[in-house]
């Protein structure tokens, strides 16, 4: 007879049903697993044999093959060393076969028997409740895996708990999930001095998630505005946080369980590599863009990053998940990302300060920033001059709105467009706006309508700049709960766009 047990082989953040195959035959003793393992699970046997070993259960004078089904899909991980034991102690008649065949099973053996903690079990315990089994992970991943409340999460602390627990012996109590961790203080916006028109931009990118670039002189504020952006985001949803901490996940970055539902918000440094920033590597990890998923993405110093590094950015963007492809598998994750991209006007970054003339101008700041492709600038919404700050207005009071008075404002607009797309699950938020929804939700007046016209003609925007410019202008206009978009806020929209020195 040959004894059954269930793990996952993760494909992005989908996890894939394996089955474990065990099977004692007659034979010279041996120990192997086939089904296309890697180098981690083909060492499972030696750990499996040690835990065994330890637990005085001893393997016998037989051939031992295990078979990981399908055998074409790839096998990464050690998390196939729980399955492979329990499939073994099932084909030995330890544990009841009918018990082991209900269960998905995750997690590393140490020698002495122990269980390790494991990344992806919270996609592992959806794939579980879709087949309606069990799942059984180390204690340190139940309560991120018991987040998901289709299926009933055991965790043990080491093999002799899952033995004791699944012969009825000593039954383990099912996780519950982890605390919520909530979002650290954030910094306040008000503490930023001057940049009104920044906040402002800001602002209507919460609102739509809006990409914004921000250029300016060395210490005008950019980063300091940049790094308050998530105090005026409103919290993720349920379906957003599950979706973001699917990816987190996978990456080991979910602590103690704990779903969290503030937004993501990553700052790579330019130095990142395509791998880092897309995803990639030897097992197609996720990247910075899918890290950032429903969040923040901030590219500070933006065209120091490679171009190559840049232009990869160009279809996430538009699509909101990104393709890696690998020779044996295509592996795709979600990026739906606000990018916030902070650069300087020139090299030596004073291109723009009359107090501090470039010795270079103007070509010195049109061979930096034209390290920036056309079709990617063409990709911001928004396009914002952060001017430098005199020191003297340094000593001023505060002024302006705080981050609790924007954020206010952004999760009314929020809340109106939750209501535009409850009927489109594939939309969200303004900048998702396409097709047949775009018209109707983009309805201009007269006036507005003649200045888009005008304005698209003269500057001679391209098809995707219109678009993109209706988009903010409906999240402007949904700020003040406008129903129709008016010239004023077309008027906005384009001072956004067009280049601060336009006719």
């Amino acid at each position: 007879m040959v004894a059954h047990a269930y793990t996952v082989a993760f494909e992005g953040v989908d996890a894939r049903m394996v089955e474990v195959q065990c099977a004692v035959t007659p034979g010279v003793p041996a120990f192997a697993v086939v089904g296309l393992p890697d180098k981690a699970v083909s060492e499972s046997r030696d750990r499996v044999r040690g835990a065994l070993s330890t637990l005085h259960i001893a393997l016998p004078s037989k051939r031992i093959t295990v078979n990981l089904s399908p055998a074409d899909l790839p096998k990464e991980g050690s998390h196939f060393d729980l399955p492979i034991a329990l499939a073994l102690l099932a084909e030995l008649e330890i544990l009841p076969k009918d018990a082991v065949a209900d269960t998905v099973a995750l997690g590393e053996l140490s020698l002495d028997g122990a269980l390790i903690p494991v990344i992806g079990a919270l996609p592992a315990a959806m794939a579980a409740a879709e087949e309606n089994r069990t799942l059984i992970c180390p204690a340190a991943s139940g309560a991120e895996a018991a987040w998901v409340g289709g299926c009933q999460v055991i965790g043990a602390k080491g093999l002799m708990d899952v033995i004791q627990h699944m012969t009825g012996r000593t039954p383990l109590a099912p996780c519950d999930p982890g605390e919520v961790s909530h979002a650290p203080d954030c910094r306040d916006m008000r503490d930023v001095k001057g940049q009104e028109r920044a906040k402002r931009a800001l602002e209507i990118a919460a609102a739509g998630r809006h990409h914004v670039l921000l250029v300016g002189t060395p210490g005008s504020g950019k980063s300091m505005l940049a790094s308050r952006l998530p105090g005026i985001l409103p919290p993720l949803t349920p379906a957003e946080a599950l979706e973001t901490s699917m990816v987190h996940s996978l990456s080991g970055l979910i602590e103690a369980g704990g779903i969290s539902r503030h937004r993501p918000f990553r700052e790579p440094h330019h130095t990142a590599s395509m791998p880092a920033i897309v995803g990639g590597g030897r097992t197609a990890k996720p990247g910075e863009i899918s890290l950032a998923h429903n969040g923040v993405l901030f590219m500070d110093e933006f065209p120091e990053f490679p171009r190559a590094v840049l232009e990869t950015l160009r279809q996430p963007i538009e699509t909101g998940e990104v393709m890696i492809a690998r020779a044996n598998a295509h592996i795709r994750y979600p990026c739906r990302f606000m990018l916030v991209a902070a650069a300087n006007p020139c090299k030596c970054g004073y291109l723009s300060d009359p107090a501090r003339a470039c010795s270079r101008a103007p070509n010195c700041g049109e061979d930096y920033m034209g390290r920036i492709s056309g079709p990617l600038m063409d990709r911001f919404d928004l396009r914002v001059d952060v001017p430098p700050v005199a020191f003297r207005d340094l000593d001023l009071p505060s002024a302006g709105a705080s981050s609790a008075e924007l954020a206010s404002r952004v999760a009314a607009a929020r809340s109106i467009q939750t209501v535009r797309f409850r009927d489109h699950p594939e939309m969200r938020q303004n900048a998702d706006l396409q097709g047949d929804l775009l018209d109707q939700a983009t309805a201009l007046d007269t006036a507005a309508r003649t200045l888009l016209t005008s304005a698209a003609d003269r500057f001679g925007l391209s098809a995707r700049g219109y678009h993109r410019v209706l988009r903010v202008a409906r999240s402007i206009a949904d700020l003040e709960t406008a129903e129709v978009i008016t010239r004023d806020h077309v008027a906005e929209a384009l001072s956004y766009r067009l280049p601060a020195n336009a006719p």
